[in-house]
């Protein structure tokens, strides 16, 4: 073994052992055996190549491409529309749901649960390997428990089993659809984006057919902006698709493929025709000089004509305005405000209106502000000023907020007297129903006695 190698170990102990004999500083001899040391120990690991290594990690990261890059971009849309393509192939088509629903009712479990057909666990499992691998994920144990409720014989509903696989294949083929128009390819739509959506998608709902096309840009701004309004609340311009197939706005938006829609129904859904028009009929009255735009003075006759000018003066404030007067796009966001005051968003709209020092809270300065502008309306009309102690007492009591001496945004929400408060501070008409609230439920509960009287 003569012609081995020394251990480097040894070796560095050999060179330790002479540099000892040598005059040098501590400091001189502990980075001589650093550097040694690590000199050794990386030739005794093989790691003279370390410094390449990072080529062996896979990329992870790839950004979007720049504007510019015209090629990139249209690979980037094209490889997205492909993916997209190949997952709504993985949806089960019409035919395959009617193929699903024959096996299902081949293999009913009786008895029926009054007019619910029934299936067992093992006669599930069976449709499960029939209906063929596009269904497979549905037929699974926590589906079953998911649906199985008080069945004596643990059995689930057909129907209601039916009813969870049609919801889930339209919601994956709902969010392929708005996948789409996700141009940025990263999960949520622009303003533009939900704009192209709904217009492409206007000639597939029955309830729209009589819309004249000049009024399609009006009609897709009007339903455009309820998503935005209630989806984004920090206005950033996005949306995530994710919340926009989570909330109802668009299940009320394809209630109009419903061709028999009761009256009641469109009147109450604001993406119906007569709810549109009614929105932009109100907008073109209101616009008396007819320049497109709403002044204040013009906004004043809004509903029953009996906001205060002081909230008005506060809309121009901080509402977007162009030489002082309010856009249609503006005008919706004060309508769905008000139309809605029991929505979170819409109180955080009427808020911020209130909040005029931006402190984040409204205190017994605030509520006299705008509650003084109640007060002159109320003489105006010839009638006895009511007391801002009694209202600023009772509005406390409604609330009742963490702090004494400030109501918040959330003591607001928390409260469920959000929509009551700012209509006592805001219009006159809704402090006059809040401060006869016992007259009108007398008179309705009077109304409700000679109608049953009338009764046969």
């Amino acid at each position: 073994m003569a012609n081995e190698q020394p251990h480097w170990s040894n070796i560095l102990k050999r060179r330790l052992a002479n540099f000892r004999k040598e005059t040098r500083s501590e400091e001189e001899i502990k980075a001589e055996e650093t550097e040694l040391f690590s000199k050794y120990y990386s030739e005794w690991k093989g790691e003279g190549d370390r410094d390449e290594s990072y080529q062996n990690i896979p990329r992870f990261y790839y950004k979007l491409p720049a504007e510019d890059e015209v090629l990139l971009q249209k690979l980037r849309e094209e490889s997205r529309a492909v993916f997209l393509q190949r997952k709504s192939r993985e949806l089960l088509d019409n035919e395959e749901l009617q193929n699903l629903w024959f096996l299902l009712d081949k293999h009913q479990v009786p008895p029926m649960t009054g007019e619910e057909a029934m299936i067992s666990y093992e006669a599930y499992l069976e449709v499960g390997e029939k209906a063929g691998p596009k269904s497979k994920k549905f037929f699974t144990a926590r589906v079953f428990a998911k649906l199985l409720h008080n069945d004596p014989f643990g059995r689930i509903s057909i129907m209601q089993f039916f009813n969870y696989v049609m919801r889930k294949v339209w919601l994956h083929q709902t969010r392929i659809g708005l996948s789409l128009y996700d141009v940025a390819g990263q999960g949520y739509l622009r303003e533009s984006d939900l704009e192209n959506y709904i217009l492409e998608l206007i000639p597939t709902l029955p309830q729209l057919d009589g819309l004249e096309k000049s009024f399609y840009s009006f009609y897709v701004c009007t339903a455009v902006r309820k998503f935005f309004f209630f989806l984004d609340p920090l206005r950033t311009g996005k949306i995530k698709i994710q919340d926009i197939l989570a909330c109802s706005f668009l299940d009320d938006l394809l209630e109009l493929r419903d061709e028999e829609l009761s009256k009641e129904s469109q009147e109450s859904n604001w993406f119906s025709a007569p709810s549109a028009l009614r929105v932009y009929g109100q907008y073109l009255n209101l616009d008396k000089d007819h320049n497109g735009m709403l002044s204040k003075e013009e906004l004043s006759r809004y509903g029953t004509a009996t906001l205060t000018s002081v909230f008005l003066d506060r809309v121009f404030q901080e509402c977007l305005t162009y030489d002082g007067e309010m856009d249609y796009k503006t005008y919706l966001d004060f309508v769905l405000a008000l139309e809605n005051r029991k929505e979170p968003a819409a109180l955080q709209y009427i808020f911020k209106l209130l909040d005029m020092e931006n402190q984040g809270y409204l205190n017994v300065f605030s509520l006299n502000y705008f509650f003084r502008a109640i007060q002159e309306q109320i003489k105006l009309h010839g009638q006895e000023p009511v007391s801002f102690q009694d209202v600023k007492d009772e509005i406390f009591d409604m609330v009742k907020p963490k702090d004494p001496c400030r109501i918040t945004l959330q003591d607001l929400v928390n409260s469920c007297q959000g929509d009551t408060v700012t209509s006592i501070l805001i219009d006159l008409n809704g402090f006059w129903t809040y401060e006869n609230r016992e007259v009108l439920v007398a008179s309705e509960s009077d109304s409700s006695n000679i109608h049953d009287l009338d009764d046969p």
